[in-house]
């Protein structure tokens, strides 16, 4: 009889072992199906080709396949907004950057989201500067030559963007503040659609970012004028920044990362911390980006809200002093 009570408790015990045992073991069997990657713009833009790369290498660390989501529109909110909306489990990130972190918040009088509150900061990927390129129609061949041909057509000269709210469109705004020039903005749904219109001729100028325009420039489709940053390029050496060319003090960077959705495991946002942190210090994926101009960067989770809560308030200004509003 004791024999059979002592049996009984220890059969006990080990289902109470093997209990507490299943949360660790759904957690390690992480991932176990495909990660979808929202990016929320259009494909064929700076941030679609950056989370292209990132998902295609990160696909191959974890074991499985990444899918990348485009959901372009209103500023990166309708992206931002699906991912907010997501099981926190790790099968749903996106793709967050300056726009979506830190210029939306001023932008906006109202956002379907609170990045504060509804994400979760799983990695910062880098940076990159956007140029000033006209369409090879247009007589300009320097920044100050472009200056002066805006003052003398105010409002007859147009200015694509990959949308409201932009760093590109941002980055506009900021010219002709500084220049005190008046250029007709033309908001798209993506660059892709403006670099061709650019192209076309249906517009006269752009700042985009150098990861979706640089081949354009190589392949003399558009002319560059200048880059946005404080230094020059490394993917352009002979070009001059735009503060260089004429316009002291002028100076804008892109940057984006990876979030998830607020409540996601502070060891799964490890996981892909440390795993998109092995990808981007593979020597083949870094020259793939120095091919688009983007230099990455290996951090900590934190890092990629530390930038955005430090950058709100410079962005804010910009939208102050420029008058930039959402249509």
């Amino acid at each position: 009889m004791k024999s059979s009570l002592l049996h009984r408790r220890s059969l006990i015990q080990a289902l109470s072992v093997c209990a507490a045992a299943l949360p660790m073991l759904a957690r390690a069997a992480w991932p176990d199906k495909p990660i979808r990657l929202v990016v929320p713009s259009a494909a064929g833009g700076a941030p679609d080709l950056i989370c292209r790369i990132l998902g295609t290498e990160l696909a191959k660390t974890l074991g499985m396949g990444v899918i990348i989501d485009n959901k372009p529109g209103a500023g990166g909110a309708i992206g931002i907004q699906e991912v907010t909306r997501a099981a926190p489990d790790g099968y749903t990130l996106g793709y967050a950057n300056v726009g979506t972190l830190a210029i939306n918040q001023s932008l906006y009088s109202k956002l379907p989201y609170d990045a504060d509150k509804q994400l979760a900061s799983i990695a910062l990927l880098g940076y990159v500067q956007n140029a000033l390129v006209v369409g090879n129609n247009v007589p300009a061949k320097t920044v100050k030559e472009l200056i002066a041909l805006a003052k003398s057509r105010p409002g007859k000269l147009t200015m694509g963007s990959a949308g409201n709210g932009t760093t590109g469109h941002l980055g506009g705004e900021l010219f002709k503040n500084m220049t005190n020039t008046f250029i007709t903005h033309v908001p798209y749904r993506g660059s892709p659609q403006a670099i061709q219109d650019l192209i076309g001729g249906q517009v006269d100028l752009m700042f985009d970012n150098l990861s979706s325009i640089l081949p354009h420039i190589k392949a003399g489709r558009v002319r560059v004028l200048g880059v946005s940053g404080a230094r020059r390029s490394p993917a352009l050496p002979d070009v001059p920044t735009i503060a260089e060319a004429g316009v002291a003090g002028y100076e804008t960077t892109a940057w984006g990362g990876i979030v998830a959705p607020a409540g996601t495991s502070r060891e799964i946002i490890g996981k892909l911390n440390a795993e998109i942190n092995k990808v981007l210090a593979l020597p083949a994926v870094a020259e793939r980006y120095n091919q688009l101009a983007f230099e990455t960067t290996i951090a900590q989770p934190d890092r990629l809200f530390e930038r955005a809560l430090r950058e709100r308030p410079l962005w804010a200004k910009v939208i102050q002093r420029s008058g930039a509003k959402v249509d």
